[in-house]
C-alpha cells in the first residue's frame, strides 16, 4: 500500500468496508443553526493575536509554571513566546516567529497561570503553525509530521498488530529509528491491540446492545426505562488502537448506570497536530469531528472523551482555533468521562458503599490538560472514600512527555528531566502503581518507574461492574 493510501482523516480506507457492527449505530443529520465565529478579542476583527499580547502584565507567573524553562536555561519561556512575539510582529500575517517556539511542550500551564488571562496556547499553536508552514522539508519536519498524524500508522499497525509490535520494538529498528528520524530509542513504542475498540464495539452490537444494556439497568436501578440518558463517546486514537480495555471500562460503567452509549464516526482529537504546528491537518480533523459528532448532539446527547487531552482539544482548542460551523456547540457539549458522571449521578455515594480489594493501592498523577479544565482533583475526591484501594497524591509537577514532544531524541533529556520531580513523588508514594487519565502520561509514568499505570475508569468498572 502507497504512503497515498494511507487513511489520515478517520475515514475508512478506499475499498475496505467499515465494520459491519458500525451499521448499527444511528445516522445523525446535522442540521446546525447559523455559525457565529467566537470572538476571542472582539475589537480585533482579524482575530489579530496581539490584542491579547496588550493583557500581558509581565508579572512572570507563566514562566514560573513552565516545566521546560525550569529544566532548560536556553528557553525563553511562554512569556516570550506568547505576548511579547506577538508585539514584535509587524502585522497578522508577519511570520517571522523565533523558532524557539517549537521548544514549547504545550501543556498549557501558562493559561492557567496567568492573572490576565492572555491566550497562551492560542497564541503558541498559531505561532508554531506559522513557522511551521515556513520552513523547509527536512528530516525532522516529516519526523514531527508522522508523529503528529499518529492515527495514520497506528491504522495500519492494527491490521497486523503482533507483527507491529515486534517489529517497532526491535532493538535495531529503534537505533534505526534515531538516527535516521530522530524519534528517541530510549522510547519503547506502545503496544497495539490484537483487537480495536471499534471492532470490539461493533462485534458487540454497537449502539442496539448498547440501549438494551442501559435500559435493563435502568430497570434494575429503579429509574424510568425511557429516562434521557445518552452520551456520545469520543474515545480518540490511542483508546481505540493500544488501550482499548479504557474505552471497554467507560462503556460498561455508563451502560451500568443507564446510558445509552453511541460512537460516532471521529478522527483524532488535533492535539499532536497542534502541538507539532500542524493546523491544516488539525483543521480536516476537526472538520470530521464537528460533522460528526456534533450531530449527535442535535440529537440531544452529550459527548465524553475518557482521554484529558481530547477533552481539551473539543472544548478549548477548537474555538480558539477554527471557524467551523457547530463548533460552539461541540465545545459546549463535551465533558471528560469523570466529570459528567460527577455531575450527573451521585458517584461518590456509589462508589463508597463498594468495594475493590483485588485493586492495588495507586500514585496518581493529575494530567496538566485536566488541571486545565479545573480537574486536578477529580480522580482524588472520588476515591476518597471508596474501600480497598489508597490513592496518593503525587503533586502538582508535569509528567514532562507532553504527547509526541519526550518521544522526539533532542527532547528526550529534557522531558525525562521535568519528569523527575513526578518520579520521585511516585516512589516516594507507599503504591508500586500508577493512575492517570492521560495516555502519554501513562507512558512516562512508566517509562520513569516501571510502575503498571491504570486508568480511573478501570477501577470505577471493578467498583461497580465487577464488585
Amino acid at each position: 500500500m502507497s504512503d497515498s493510501e494511507l487513511p489520515d482523516d478517520g475515514t475508512t480506507p478506499p475499498g475496505e468496508q467499515a465494520p459491519a457492527g458500525d451499521q448499527s449505530e444511528p445516522v445523525f443529520e446535522s442540521e446546525q443553526e447559523e455559525f457565529e465565529p467566537v470572538q476571542v478579542f472582539p475589537e480585533s476583527e482579524d482575530m489579530d493575536l496581539r490584542s491579547g499580547a496588550d493583557k500581558c502584565t509581565k508579572v512572570g507567573s507563566c514562566d514560573a509554571e513552565c516545566p521546560v524553562a525550569e529544566v532548560d536555561d536556553d528557553f525563553p519561556g511562554p512569556q516570550f513566546q506568547g505576548p511579547e512575539q506577538w508585539r514584535l510582529t509587524n502585522d497578522a500575517e508577519d511570520d517571522d516567529f523565533d523558532d524557539s517556539v517549537m521548544q514549547c511542550s504545550n501543556c498549557m500551564r501558562c493559561d492557567n497561570a496567568c492573572p490576565s488571562g492572555v491566550p497562551f496556547s492560542q497564541m503558541h499553536n498559531t505561532a508554531r503553525a506559522r513557522h511551521v508552514s515556513d520552513q523547509r522539508l527536512s528530516v525532522k519536519k516529516i519526523r514531527n509530521r508522522l508523529l503528529a498524524n499518529y492515527r495514520s500508522s497506528a491504522w495500519l499497525a492494527s491490521k497486523v498488530p503482533r507483527l507491529a509490535n515486534a517489529a517497532m520494538n526491535f532493538g535495531p529498528a529503534r537505533w534505526i529509528g534515531e538516527k535516521v528520524l530522530g524519534v528517541s530509542k530510549e522510547r519503547e513504542f506502545p503496544a497495539f491491540a490484537t483487537e480495536t475498540f471499534r471492532e470490539w464495539w461493533a462485534a458487540r452490537g454497537g449502539h442496539a446492545t448498547s440501549v438494551d444494556n442501559a435500559v435493563a439497568a435502568r430497570e434494575r436501578r429503579g429509574e424510568a426505562a425511557d429516562a434521557d440518558k445518552q452520551v456520545a463517546y469520543f474515545h480518540g486514537c490511542y483508546a481505540n488502537y493500544n488501550t482499548p480495555e479504557v474505552a471497554r471500562a467507560m462503556v460498561r460503567v455508563y451502560e451500568e448506570l443507564g446510558y445509552e452509549i453511541v460512537v460516532p464516526e471521529q478522527g483524532c482529537s488535533g492535539t499532536p497536530m497542534f502541538a507539532n504546528g500542524f493546523l491544516d491537518d488539525a483543521e480536516r480533523h476537526a472538520e470530521k469531528n464537528v460533522a460528526n459528532v456534533g450531530a449527535a448532539i442535535e440529537e440531544g446527547y452529550d459527548v465524553i472523551a475518557s482521554c484529558s487531552s481530547c477533552s481539551m482539544a473539543l472544548r478549548q482548542e477548537y474555538p480558539e482555533q477554527f471557524d467551523i460551523d457547530g463548533i460552539a456547540d461541540l465545545s459546549a457539549h463535551t465533558y471528560d468521562a469523570l466529570e459528567y458522571l460527577r455531575i450527573h449521578e451521585d458517584i461518590e455515594e456509589l462508589l463508597a458503599d463498594a468495594s475493590v480489594e483485588a485493586l492495588p493501592d495507586v500514585a496518581y498523577h493529575a494530567p496538566c490538560h485536566s488541571r486545565n479544565q479545573g480537574l486536578a482533583r477529580q480522580s482524588l475526591e472520588l476515591f476518597e472514600d471508596l474501600d480497598g484501594i489508597d490513592v496518593t497524591d503525587v503533586g502538582d509537577s508535569c509528567s514532562g512527555i507532553s504527547g509526541t514532544y519526550g518521544w522526539k531524541e533532542e527532547k528526550y533529556d529534557t522531558s525525562m528531566k521535568i519528569g523527575e520531580e513526578m518520579f520521585e513523588h511516585m516512589e516516594g508514594a507507599p503504591a508500586e502503581h500508577g493512575m492517570t487519565e492521560c495516555p502519554t502520561c501513562s507512558m512516562q509514568m512508566e517509562h520513569g518507574t516501571g510502575y503498571e499505570i491504570t486508568h480511573p475508569l478501570e477501577v470505577i468498572e471493578a467498583a461497580l461492574v465487577d464488585g
